[in-house]
């Protein structure tokens, strides 16, 4: 694909709705009892992958026109699937709905493209496992495909090596099945959505610090659920209306849940110019519109406890500390080898394709702004839909035409992007 570059974006959009919530809506709805009435649901391929897999465990669920009906069979309602789940490349279905097969009373399967069968699904294997599951990773390779057979669960109290709401998220799913309260703490909190939505539909939750406990066999039912707009989604806009001079954009219900919006903390410390308007509760998430306008920025450091907040929004950072004055060094993000690329390494080559000064490190990489030594470049997607939106966002600021291989793989989670983005292009 031909990326556009441009003199000054204008103009107001409205992202899609939260990919992590979304997932989320299905998979609590299909085992609650009565309708969930999802609004303003992501249509993105990993979202209907979650959909599909709940339909072949005779869920009827609805999807018309961004509205989206779920027909909940109850926490022990599912039904066994006639062949293998296919999560295609959606690494959230894969480890949430894991920890609702691990519980249920028949035996399944699940499997996923090429990617999935490379991403780590040990870190759910080794908790499901203390709690009884019995879950054998078919390649015995610790990843896709994935074979479950019945057996009974047992609640734990789990340390988590790793920050991830999807493992967070995963026992907790399991704990609805367990015989007894089940925990997870983490070393720093992730993403709380699992926390947020699940008591809505009726589960008994506490929360302390980076723990969560759960217990078991709550009596859930289907709730309306209105979806924020994706930050992650915004993410790319925002970067947009920062780099190319002259911008202003206004970027329309977006949700700035605290467990999600580092990418909003770390534009701001580069020295961002983004405002907070109408800001209000939409089904429990915190919602507001933004207003980006074109800014000078300087390289900062980002790590620690803010990584989780920000860490699918980091190969777009990585793209702004190109352009800002001053050296960027991002660390204690080693989680970005395991997404659908290693993003350490295809945001590294794609920024040297264009001239930026980067390199990477064991959980990172360091950057050397220079927005004079930039030029347009022919940009690599991997396949991984995080680095064709980053590197199209480039494309606007940088100097020539630009073009992009596989850039038709951001219909994972946001399949509009390009039209929205070119929207904003002054004519």
């Amino acid at each position: 694909m031909e990326l556009r570059n441009a003199t000054m974006l204008r103009g107001k959009v409205f992202v899609p709705g939260d990919k992590s919530i979304s997932h989320r809506a299905i998979m609590f709805g299909a085992i609650s009892e009565g309708m969930t009435e999802i609004t303003n649901f992501l249509q993105g391929a990993d979202c209907l992958s979650t959909i599909s897999c709940f339909q072949a465990m005779g869920v009827p669920i609805e999807n018309e026109n961004g509205r989206v009906r779920v027909h909940g069979r109850g926490l022990h309602g599912l039904k066994q699937p006639d062949g293998v789940l296919d999560v295609g490349n959606s690494g959230t279905t894969a480890r949430l709905i894991s920890g609702i097969l691990a519980g249920q009373a028949f035996p399944s399967s699940l499997n996923g493209d090429a990617s999935i069968q490379k991403r780590p699904m040990e870190r759910i294997l080794t908790p499901l496992s203390l709690m009884g599951a019995d879950i054998k990773s078919e390649r015995g390779n610790g990843c896709a495909p994935l074979a479950f057979t019945p057996s009974k669960l047992h609640g734990i109290s789990y340390v988590s090596p790793v920050a991830s709401a999807q493992v967070k998220s995963c026992i907790l799913l399991a704990g609805l099945y367990a015989d007894s309260v089940t925990s997870v703490t983490e070393p720093v909190r992730s993403r709380n959505h699992t926390e947020q939505m699940l008591p809505a539909f009726g589960a008994t939750l506490s929360v302390s610090g980076p723990s969560v406990s759960i217990c078991p066999n709550p009596r859930l039912s289907g709730q309306k659920i209105e979806v924020p707009g994706d930050i992650s989604s915004a993410a790319y806009f925002i970067a947009a209306g920062l780099l190319v001079k002259d911008s202003y954009v206004l970027i329309r219900n977006v949700g700035v849940n605290p467990t999600r919006d580092g990418i909003l903390k770390a534009a701001i410390e580069m020295g961002a110019d983004i405002s907070k308007t109408n800001e209000r509760a939409v089904s429990g998430e915190p919602v507001c519109d933004l207003t980006v306008r074109s800014s000078a920025l300087r390289g900062i450091t980002i790590e620690g406890e803010l990584i989780p907040a920000l860490i699918d929004e980091l190969p777009m950072i990585a793209v702004l500390a190109a352009f800002a004055s001053g050296t960027t060094v991002i660390k204690d993000a080693s989680e970005l080898k395991v997404k659908e690329s290693n993003r350490i390494h295809t945001v590294i080559e794609n920024l040297r394709r264009m001239g930026a000064d980067a390199e990477p490190t064991e959980d990172g990489m360091v950057i050397h702004g220079n927005s004079e030594r930039l030029h347009a470049a022919d940009f690599d997607s991997f396949f991984d839909h995080r680095i064709a939106m980053s590197f199209a966002v480039a494309a606007l600021a940088l100097r020539g035409a630009s073009s992009m291989k596989g850039a038709e793989c951001v219909n994972i989670s946001y399949p509009s992007f390009y039209q929205d983005l070119w929207s904003l292009i002054e004519a």
